[in-house]
């Protein structure tokens, strides 16, 4: 298995930054990984919070225990002004991981192709 498609297996399936790693690129791998970290403890909490919102209301008796109803009241509420707080970070958390997997692509070809071309050399 070459590096670049290793390195994209791990960045693609297990979690950006990791393919970095392997291709012996810390600092571009704790960027990216850092990132996607605070992404995703952003959104558990909006989602813990929204969470805790409902839960109160149906135990205050205000929220009957309907499923319906209460994906209802979930979807209101990620439409509303807790969508921002769960879109934005959803958003770049996706972009991490695609820039994840074109980067390490990137730099796992190119220290490929460095080495085909030196071990042509000798």
């Amino acid at each position: 298995m070459s590096k670049s498609l290793k390195a994209v297996l791990l960045s693609a399936l297990v979690f950006p930054g990791i393919g970095h790693f392997s291709l012996k690129k810390p600092l571009q791998g704790s960027i990216l990984s850092g990132i996607t970290i605070v992404c995703i403890y952003f959104l558990l909490a909006a989602v813990v919070d929204i969470a805790q919102e409902l839960a109160l209301k149906i135990q205050s008796g205000e929220v009957p225990l309907d499923v319906i109803q209460i994906s209802e009241l979930v979807s209101q509420q990620l439409a509303g002004s807790n969508g921002q707080r769960v879109s934005i970070p959803s958003l770049l958390l996706v972009v991490c991981w695609v820039v994840g997997v074109i980067d390490s692509f990137r730099i796992g070809w190119s220290q490929g192709k460095t080495a085909d071309t030196s071990s042509k050399k000798t």
